[in-house]
């Protein structure tokens, strides 16, 4: 069977998909990749679908090797790459031959990035999702991040329409040096702070501490005061900032717990959690206030950029040069 072999894994690399939300009311995480954007575009350049299940990266790469013919992508955060000890570039398709090796060295910008491979990573389905979570063991490659040895199954792909056209212009990634915008909107418990509470929740410099994981991100400054003694629990979503009890947000993300007791006083807007996700620790962040209206215009936005790339390719595919177009040619050639 068609296969990646797992030489080096990296740091908790695991395998992702656009995870399993539909399934929070059962009690489970919604899981899926951190960088979603990052994780439909990478699928996007080797013709998948959104939601093919891909392998998220953290920090550090890893070396795999492949044991087919097929063609990647690698979208996200700043990675080196290599195939067989030659540099290629990342945000567009690259054609893989069997026992082809490659690196992937540390994130210099960013945190996440996502290798999609054509036809997807072939895991069994849990709950409708490759996803893993890891905490409670299910989805991906046995529930768990990735150890050298793992056998990965894939398909062999030989043709990829407009292959030498796939490529796209780098998304977004935050830098040290400036202070990250984020906007949000209002949280379910936001009239629950005193005013000057808000005016302070958006007008200081928060800076994301060390405290990071897949669950959530724990940000530092001066503490708010929540104006809430007790509350029932409530469902959770992806982006909520949460104040805990020490006057300090935690935003919560893909593995975040499907209920949580602490006030939300605002969400990050969808359109801008995947470059939230990528900052490192000590980033530097200040939250703007936007309309609900404002928040799904930038959702569009970055949904119809997609959708125009994926037309692009298709009115692509049969200009020059045209090539990686006929599986029976590149099987005869191989021969010789």
């Amino acid at each position: 069977m068609p296969e990646i072999v797992v030489s080096k894994p990296g740091l908790q690399t695991t395998v992702q998909d656009l995870g399993r939300p539909t399934h929070q009311i059962d009690g489970f995480p919604s899981s899926g990749s951190m960088d979603r954007l990052a994780s439909r575009l990478a699928n996007v350049l080797v013709g998948n679908k959104d939601n093919a299940a891909v392998l998220e990266f953290s920090l550090l790469g890893g070396d795999l090797i492949f044991t087919t013919t097929t063609f990647i992508a690698f979208t996200g955060g700043d990675f080196p790459l290599k195939v067989n000890g030659q540099s290629i570039s990342a945000n567009r398709a690259f054609q893989i031959h069997q026992n082809d090796h490659l690196w992937i060295g540390p994130c210099r910008q960013g945190r996440y990035g996502y290798l999609a491979i054509a036809g997807g990573i072939v895991e069994p389905t849990v709950m409708d999702s490759r996803a893993t979570t890891v905490r409670i063991g299910i989805g991906g490659h046995h529930g768990r991040a990735l150890m050298s040895g793992d056998h990965l199954p894939i398909k062999t792909v030989y043709t990829l329409p407009a292959f030498a056209h796939r490529l796209a212009e780098p998304l977004t990634l935050p830098t040290s040096a400036q202070t990250l915008k984020v906007r949000v909107v209002k949280g379910p418990q936001w009239t629950k702070f005193e005013k000057s509470a808000q005016q302070q929740f958006l007008s200081q410099t928060y800076q994301l501490s060390s405290q990071t994981d897949r669950m959530g991100y724990r940000l530092s400054g001066k503490p708010l005061k929540t104006g809430v003694a007790n509350m029932l629990s409530e469902a959770t979503v992806l982006g909520g900032i949460q104040i805990s009890a020490n006057g300090q947000p935690i935003v919560l993300l893909a593995d975040r717990q499907t209920t949580g007791g602490y006030p939300i006083i605002a969400v990050i807007i969808s359109a801008d959690l995947r470059v939230f996700v990528q900052c490192r620790d000590q980033q530097r962040i200040q939250f703007e206030l936007v309309s609900l209206e404002a928040a799904q215009k930038a959702l569009l936005t970055a949904h119809h950029r997609l959708d125009d790339l994926q037309a692009h390719f298709f009115n692509q595919r049969f200009k020059l040069p045209i090539e990686k177009t006929r599986s029976a040619a590149q099987r005869i050639q191989k021969l010789f």
